[in-house]
């Protein structure tokens, strides 16, 4: 029989409501044996006593349900963003908070860069610019002999110079969806989702599969959650191609690698053969590597105009936005996947978006019954009571994009939705009312991985300006510690192993110099995260 360890503590925040506090817990075999006081593990014969944590709070290991590997895999590029990011290093990168500074800053990179090599950015966001819109002229003045193309914040647009665009192809006789032009008939530089951007990144070798499956970008994943207090993690559109998941399972596979990955296998394509893809994955499962799960895109981006929203639309007056997959397709898909028994992450940003996938998981249901699907909607940022209900009468788990409240809620009021609808944006309060499963995440790279700001951001709900929107949707902090705990793990199949910390879980724990149910909810986001265990394993920074 193997050693036992007892962690002592500060604290240890359960999440078991049968015992909601402890200040020791007895881990063996990389599983939790007993949690209590001193004296926990002495049922079992006792165990040697760790006092590297006695000075910490644990929590149980952050959960993030949306993410993607790239996050860490993005710092290759040059970020170009409105606010301060740090990288897998700890690097801080400050902010180009306007039009000047971005070309000043992609000037400057671009001076480094060899000959030959196209200058690739991210990050960026218009939204945050007064002036005007980022086009071909504004990259033209970096170079007129290097492709430019720089990846918005969303990613689901992007912007390029006009060499990028002689290289795809656009020009004025260009009539495809996403390519947009300007009022003298030729592009202006603005391509706005998959289709239009395509073209671009295969001729500048922008390849988002082959950045994140590299075992150096698996391993900066991992530096990057571990920072957050996270030790599981979801990378919500894989292609999984054979190679990659070789990669993964020999990443993965080392003994202290401190984080558990969960791929959803994009669903673009056949039906039954993503079916098929999905389930034999499944087969493959290890503890660090949980596959089986799919991911359906349906809309765009509401702070780019691409989300695809009901009457009365944007106030703007822009026009609906873009189907990545179209109705029809999402009802084949849904039905596929009900009907194989494999589980859906639908990206839901419009209410119209979110209707169409209740309305094709509905009539799946209708087809083939099978209560335990635990079906996600990613987003959910437009959804009403109506549509809510909706998911709570199914069984339809939802994953609400918290943070959007702090980085782009000023702007949803201002340019995009409007004040009434912007203040029940990512309606975390009324989804937990209406019994419906709740998660909360960071979309990460889009915008930083950290739950305790997340935590924040559906506990405070303030925007940049410092004001609150939408008070009635505050959650409470332990709310909000469940939704990043048992609540993501319930959404990824995983809480009979995860989430809580409690007999029989895997011993993974979040390190935290200080306890968040005591601290005043605005210093949430300010509790300093001093590691991870995961498995049994301490990971400090």
């Amino acid at each position: 029989m193997s050693d036992i360890i007892v962690f002592e503590a500060k604290k240890i925040i359960t999440m078991d409501s049968n015992q909601p506090e402890a200040t020791h817990v007895a881990v063996r075999d990389g599983r939790i044996l007993a949690v209590g006081g001193a004296d926990c593990a002495e049922a079992w014969g006792g165990g040697r006593v760790d006092e590297r944590l006695r000075h910490a709070v644990l929590c149980p290991g952050f959960v993030e349900g949306h993410a993607h590997m790239m996050a860490g895999a993005m710092w290759k590029y040059a970020y170009a963003g409105y606010h301060d990011r740090i990288d897998p290093d700890g690097k801080l990168w400050p902010g180009l908070t306007d039009i000047e500074s971005v070309i000043n800053g992609l000037s400057s990179y671009e001076a480094d860069l060899p000959d030959g090599d196209p200058l690739v950015g991210w990050g960026f966001d218009p939204i945050f610019l007064t002036t005007e819109r980022l086009n071909k002229s504004h990259l033209d003045q970096i170079s007129a002999t290097r492709p430019i193309a720089i990846i918005y914040s969303n990613f689901h647009l992007m912007c390029v110079n006009s060499v990028a665009l002689e290289m795809a192809g656009y020009d004025a006789g260009t009539n495809a969806e996403g390519v947009v032009k300007g009022a003298d008939g030729s592009p202006t530089g603005e391509l706005q989702e998959m289709a239009a951007m395509f073209p671009v990144m295969r001729r500048l070798g922008v390849d988002f599969r082959g950045l994140s499956q590299k075992k150096e970008s698996i391993r900066a994943y991992a530096q990057v959650a571990q920072r957050a207090g996270v030790t599981t993690i979801t990378d919500l559109y894989s292609m999984m191609e054979e190679a990659d998941l070789a990669t993964m399972l020999q990443v993965t596979g080392q003994e202290d690698f401190p984080l558990r990955i969960v791929p959803a296998l994009g669903a673009s394509g056949n039906p039954a053969q993503i079916a098929d893809k999905a389930l034999a994955l499944r087969e493959r499962s290890t503890d660090k590597l949980r596959l089986g799960a799919v991911k359906l895109m349906t809309d765009g981006s509401i702070q780019g105009w691409t989300a695809r929203v009901k009457w009365p639309g944007y106030v703007g007056g822009q026009p609906n936005g873009i189907w990545n997959t179209s109705p029809k397709d999402i009802h084949a898909l849904a039905e596929e996947m009900q009907k194989r028994g494999v589980q859906m992450h639908i990206h839901v940003n419009g209410d119209e978006s979110a209707e169409v996938a209740l309305d094709a998981i509905e009539a799946a249901m209708q087809k083939y019954p099978w209560s335990a699907h635990r079906h996600v909607l990613q987003h959910c940022q437009m959804m009403g009571r109506d549509l809510l209900q909706r998911a709570a009468d199914m069984g339809v788990c939802t994953n609400i994009f918290s943070n959007h409240i702090w980085y782009f809620g000023d702007q949803h009021v201002t340019l995009t939705l409007g004040p009434e609808r912007a203040a029940r944006m990512d309606a975390a309060r009324t989804a937990l009312d209406l019994g419906v499963n709740v998660a909360i995440h960071s979309d990460a790279p889009v915008t930083p991985l950290g739950p305790l700001f997340t935590a924040w951001c559906a506990v405070n709900r303030k925007t940049m300006s410092g004001k609150t929107l939408g008070p009635a949707q505050c959650i409470t902090v332990a709310e909000a510690l469940f939704a990043i705990t048992m609540g993501a793990a319930y959404t990824l199949k995983l809480d009979s192993d995860i989430g809580s910390i409690e007999s029989g879980k895997i011993a993974d724990f979040a390190v935290l110099a200080d306890d968040p149910t005591a601290c005043d909810p605005m210093m949430l986001k300010d509790i300093k995260v001093l590691g991870t265990v995961s498995g049994g394993r301490v990971h400090l920074l």
